[in-house]
């Protein structure tokens, strides 16, 4: 499920070697993921988050975000970072309705750490954004 977000499997196996992976369930049930990593001793990231496509714009993903933000402030840090594509218009969105903003752009991150082109909606990834919220 965690390709749903990210298709580099070398990716994910990285984050996930020091990330503490969370799985979402109804019943015995998967139905979303989510992968934290801790950058420092104030600061972790949310390195993925994904919903079963059929479940998705159902708020699940807006519960599993509120849980991370709030697991993140119960273990104490301070900020909460998320990186996603320039062409992820949706996600965009969705972080920033949930109080995150924009810090700074990562140029050519997916051209760069990606082997093959990724599409959205017609749109190259080329360029990571970079979210941020506190958490104190």
């Amino acid at each position: 499920m965690l390709e749903l977000a990210d298709p580099s499997k070398t990716h994910i196996e990285a984050y996930l070697k020091n990330g503490t992976c969370y799985l979402a369930k109804i019943g015995e049930e998967t139905i979303g993921v989510m992968v934290l990593l801790e950058l420092d001793a104030t600061n972790i990231e949310l390195k993925n988050i994904a919903i079963m496509p059929s479940l998705q714009g159902k708020s699940y993903g807006k519960a599993l975000l509120g849980y991370a933000i709030n697991v993140s402030r119960v273990l104490g840090y301070h900020k909460l970072t998320v990186g996603t594509g320039n062409s992820s218009i949706g996600q965009l969105a969705f972080y920033q309705k949930s109080g995150f903003e924009i810090q700074h752009i990562i140029k050519n991150y997916f051209v760069d750490h990606y082997p093959e082109p990724i599409f959205e909606d017609g749109i190259q990834c080329k360029h990571m954004v970079v979210l941020e919220r506190r958490l104190l």
